[in-house]
């Protein structure tokens, strides 16, 4: 079965950074693309970041163009998420995603909190 679990979170200063890692199994991992979202408290889940099957085609939200890179090694089954430039209102529970034959798979999710 489809398994996604992130990792890498954690407490850090604003301006500092994180490396989110998320081990995928259970599908063919490199016909697929992937996600990230996060969730605040009180707020509703929002995308991050997605890229494409063979990681030619990123998307970013807004607020995180030039902050955040996602990348992917279809070798090793994973996704990653450098967060540069963190700011408080980056304190979130961040989950990988993907959507593997129209379901869609969440990880248990990682929490990161951007706080001095």
């Amino acid at each position: 079965q489809v398994q996604l679990v992130e990792s890498g979170g954690g407490l850090v200063q604003p301006g500092g950074s994180l490396r989110l890692s998320c081990a995928a199994s259970g599908f063919t991992f490199r016909t697929y693309a992937m996600n990230w979202y996060r969730q605040a408290p009180g707020r509703e889940r929002e995308l991050v970041a997605r890229i494409s099957p063979t990681g030619t085609i990123t998307h970013y939200a807004d607020s995180m163009k030039g902050r955040f890179t996602i990348s992917r090694d279809n070798a090793k089954y994973r996704v990653y998420l450098q967060m540069n430039s963190l700011k408080p209102e980056d304190t979130a529970v961040y989950y990988c995603n993907a959507n593997v034959d129209w379901s869609d798979y969440w990880g248990q999710g990682t929490q990161v909190t951007v706080s001095s």
